[in-house]
């Protein structure tokens, strides 16, 4: 077993986080990552009350934390306090300045978690407290910025110290991502893609099939679906996303559809497996993604794989 201060910190088995995705990690796919030995966290994204006390039953009394948006959670800072009830194991904040957050969940004894994409947001993360970071790379699915993970996982690292927890995010899908990840400095993984191809994600069985079936040379990092939604995000985060006729038609125009209220309409008012034009997000990961699963197979294939290799590390050396 792979022992880390990541999993000497939650008590878990596998140094393994579920991305808390946007009502895609619900209550059930989190508690199955919690159930294999990871930690699951529900993506309590743009903030709904009534969907989170319903995925905190769902879980079912697994021990699971909850994301959020942070710049969303700020404009509904209620929701803290009603997850803070709930005892989380851990709660995460991405895209914004969590330190107040960060603050509430030291008051409360629940440990926190901040997303970076940048050496000097891990500087600000690093100043709050925050007992884990997670560094975000540029290959993720949905929203983040444009640094790689290979280069910025071990700048945040030597930016921290031996210390710090510190989480990879970003194109990791099996155990190579994971063995990877732990030689360039991190003490684990995070992973979004590869969960929402799994059994107990929610979300419509035809979109994780057009996740199993897509390269990562389909994917684009585009504003095109936070303009469609009307989503006010901050100018430098943008999403990974599968391409389709719709972001191919805006995606060089994005002004012009801002101006466009029935192109809006039009992607709003889409049927659900309308794949043309509805949005499936997804990362540059999805080359490694060959059938869906269920989550705890997702991780017992991910540790056996990295176990292996880390095993046999020793057979470059003369």
């Amino acid at each position: 077993m792979i022992r880390t201060k990541l999993t000497t910190k939650f008590g878990i088995d596998h140094p393994i986080l579920l991305a808390p995705m946007d009502k895609v990690s619900g209550g059930t796919l989190a508690a199955a990552v919690t159930a294999a030995g990871g930690l699951g966290l529900i993506g309590g994204g743009y903030g709904d009350a009534e969907w989170l006390e319903e995925q905190f039953s769902a879980a079912n009394n697994q021990p699971v934390g909850v994301g959020f948006i942070t710049w969303a959670l700020a404009e509904k800072p209620h929701l803290m306090d009603l997850c803070l009830e709930r005892k989380p194991r851990a709660m995460i904040f991405a895209f914004g300045d969590a330190t107040e957050f960060v603050m509430k969940c030291r008051d409360a004894g629940v440990p926190s978690i901040w997303q970076v994409h940048r050496v000097e947001q891990a500087r600000q993360a690093l100043s709050a407290g925050t007992d884990v970071i997670v560094v975000q790379g540029q290959e993720a699915g949905g929203h983040g910025m444009d640094r790689g993970l290979a280069t910025l996982l071990p700048a945040v690292r030597d930016a921290a110290g031996p210390d710090q927890i510190i989480v990879a995010a970003g194109g990791i899908g099996d155990g190579r991502g994971l063995a990877g990840s732990l030689m360039l400095g991190a003490d684990g993984i995070m992973m979004g893609t590869r969960f929402w191809a799994a059994t107990e994600a929610n979300g419509l069985n035809s979109a994780k099939a057009r996740l199993v079936e897509a390269k990562g040379d389909d994917t684009l990092r585009t504003k095109v679906f936070d303009v469609a939604r009307g989503l006010d995000w901050p100018w430098h985060f943008s999403g990974r996303v599968l391409q389709n006729d719709y972001s191919r038609r805006w995606h060089g125009d994005i002004d012009a559809l801002k101006a466009n209220e029935s192109e809006r309409t039009r992607y709003n008012e889409a049927e659900a497996e309308d794949y043309a034009t509805r949005v499936v997000i997804g990362g540059e990961v999805v080359d490694l993604i060959h059938a869906i699963k269920p989550a705890g197979e997702i991780i017992s294939d991910t540790v056996a794989q990295a176990e292996e290799l880390l095993s046999n590390a020793q057979n470059y050396l003369t």
